[in-house]
């Protein structure tokens, strides 16, 4: 059978581009491209729902993905995700393109809400609660300063001397140049890095190990220094610094609050956006003798096994994750761009999971104001009790009314054995995942003043991403020594920064002069796999190819992680040192003096007492 010829681009003036993949990437790609009087097409994959690995799921969705019951209610299913959002402050670019879509009578940034707490949670302990914002008062002031440098590291089994040393190590990364970031601490683990091995256990377990698995789906040893240091230092410079919470969270079901919202500006400004398109192959002529080529078209399918062609478009904008890209790359491409053969390794050898499961209750339980870090969690558990954010939003007008909190959980390590379950997440049933995930919250929460019970759960879904497949191949590395096991497989893994990986991201621009990259895994400034990464390659895409059309449009804005200013003197002495071949010196008198305050117990001068406490 013929492939069917597209033709989605409207009449106009404008070149037209293709954007591949509809997640967080190619919406923000179609974003900027629409704004700027390009014609735009947008061709996902899923069959109905946009915003890729951001997206809300409702449930149920089919196949053994939980037990909730088929009823849809007036405000439709149960919510689920992919994994729960958050915004950290550092986000500049998603943010700022949520800025400028409508809802309502005013935008979807409107609707980010704050957290005030972040929750540490332990088996045989209660939890700890920690200002997840700036003090606001008299009482944060005191809480943060009680539980950082007092109960914190005996609670946490911290040796005396072990926070000073990680402040230190943390001083290290903010007061070293760029050049020794990216060519000295890219190849060297973090784990390595913090000195984990010569630590206590409540080192490793928290400072050195639980914030990389929980936080990014990285595992310490093999997480590199450069991205795990700055991406460290933006969260703690967040919380530090005056304003909005570090930590702000969506107040509903995330298309709902955001991606339906978006997708609809989208279709009004004139974006073509297409579902159920697969993307099989993309065609690309080549130079012959010699580097660049060009896209020809776009082979794709839909789940009915039809195929289409598109050979329209002025340019192409592959807005695919690393392991869909990978597969695509063929000889045509690599022939024309060979240094695109970094793809196929990040999206083979360096790819993790990280995926959601929700727990819908029949009772609401906050536990606390903001997100859940379970430290003693083997599969490395991260939860929001999310009702308490959903302003406007009655979960008794979903499903059949019974649920009325929904608790909303990441597992990020799927392959240490469970306490429960004793075998990995990926060798689990979804009935044992969430066997597992539950025991793990209940003994979590177990002497908390709210803790959580069985007769609470109403029912459970997990993320279908997660598929059961039958494996025969063999022993693979870090799986369990058995043949003919069955192993889950996910549809949708994590692109992880581990050592020595930035050598193989490539920039969104390409030696294919039509061809761009929009994704995660792009070099940018946010370095690691986030909403925030994505829309800033998106960005860099735009601009390529606004500068090499010659359209008259303004470029796309783009931001560094923003951190003080007072922290280039230390690096402009740090870059003096490297490029005379000197190792890091160490802080400086004034990053010692300043950790020095917080190391005897925070004593500070009233005037900043009294600064702290207006704020």
């Amino acid at each position: 059978m013929e492939p069917v010829t597209l033709r989605p681009f409207p009449d106009g003036d404008g070149p037209k581009v293709a954007v591949l993949g509809g997640g967080v990437a190619g919406m923000s790609a179609a974003h900027e491209l629409i704004e700027r009087g390009f014609r735009v097409a947008v061709f996902e994959r899923q069959p109905e729902l946009c915003g890729g690995k951001a997206r809300s799921l409702p449930v149920p969705v089919g196949g053994p993905s939980g037990n909730c019951p088929d009823i849809k209610g007036e405000m439709g299913y149960l919510p689920g995700e992919h994994g729960f959002r958050f915004f950290p402050r550092f986000y500049r670019h998603v943010t700022d393109t949520m800025s400028r879509i409508p809802y309502g009578d005013g935008h979807v940034i409107d609707n980010l809400v704050d957290t005030t707490r972040v929750q540490l949670a332990l088996y045989g302990k209660e939890s700890i609660e920690l200002p997840a914002r700036f003090p606001r008062d008299e009482e944060d002031f005191e809480k943060i300063l009680q539980d950082l440098l007092s109960d914190l590291p005996a609670e946490m089994g911290l040796e005396p001397g072990e926070v000073d040393f990680f402040v230190d190590r943390l001083w290290q990364v903010y007061s070293s140049c760029d050049a020794r970031r990216e060519e000295i601490y890219e190849t060297m683990g973090w784990w390595e890095f913090v000195d984990a091995d010569n630590k206590s256990l409540g080192y490793q377990k928290f400072l050195a190990e639980g914030l990389t698995r929980s936080l990014v789906a990285a595992n310490a040893h093999l997480a590199n220094a450069h991205v795990e240091g700055d991406i460290g230092l933006a969260l703690i410079l967040d919380m530090i610094t005056p304003g909005p919470s570090t930590d702000r969270v969506l107040n509903g079901p995330t298309n709902d609050a955001w991606l339906d919202p978006w997708l609809a500006y989208l279709q009004k400004k004139g974006v073509a956006y297409q579902f159920d398109r697969h993307i099989d192959r993309i065609i690309c002529r080549p130079n012959r003798g010699r580097p660049g080529g060009e896209i020809e078209s776009v082979q794709m399918s839909d789940a009915a096994g039809h195929t289409y062609l598109l050979d329209d478009a002025d340019y192409y904008i592959a807005a695919l994750p690393a392991e869909k890209m990978a597969m695509l790359l063929d000889d045509g491409i690599l022939a024309a761009d060979n240094s695109l053969e970094g793809i196929k390794e990040i999206g083979n050898n360096y790819v993790e999971w990280m995926n959601g499961i929700q727990f819908f209750l029949k009772e609401d339980v906050p536990l606390a104001h903001g997100h859940t870090i379970y430290l003693d969690s083997p599969w490395a558990l991260t939860s929001i009790s999310q009702r308490q954010f959903w302003a406007g939003y009655d979960l008794a007008e979903f499903g059949d009314g019974s649920v009325k909190g929904v608790l909303s959980v990441d597992i990020s390590n799927w392959h240490q054995n469970g306490n429960t379950v004793d075998k990995p997440a990926k060798y689990c049933t979804s009935d044992e995942i969430k066997t597992e995930v539950w025991e793990e919250l209940k003994r979590s929460h177990a002497l908390d003043e709210q803790p959580l019970t069985d007769d609470m759960l109403y029912c459970w879904f997990l993320d279908p991403d997660i598929t059961r497949e039958q494996f025969v191949a063999g022993i693979r590395p870090g799986m369990v020594p058995e043949t003919d096991v069955p192993i889950s497989e996910n549809s949708e893994p994590l692109f992880v920064a581990y050592l020595n990986t930035w050598r193989l991201r490539p920039q969104a621009f390409t030696q294919i002069a039509n061809f761009f990259l929009a994704s995660d895994y792009v070099r940018t400034f946010t370095s690691v796999a986030t909403m925030e990464a994505a829309n800033e390659a998106a960005r860099r895409a735009v601009n390529g190819i606004i500068q090499h059309s010659g359209h008259r449009a303004s470029l796309c804005r783009l931001w560094n992680v923003t951190e003080p200013a007072f922290a280039f003197i230390f690096r402009l002495e740090d870059h003096y040192r490297y490029m005379r071949g000197l190792p890091w010196k160490g802080p400086s008198p004034l990053a010692r003096a300043v950790t020095g305050v917080v190391a005897r117990g925070g004593r500070v001068s009233m005037m900043a007492r009294r600064a702290l406490t207006r704020s």
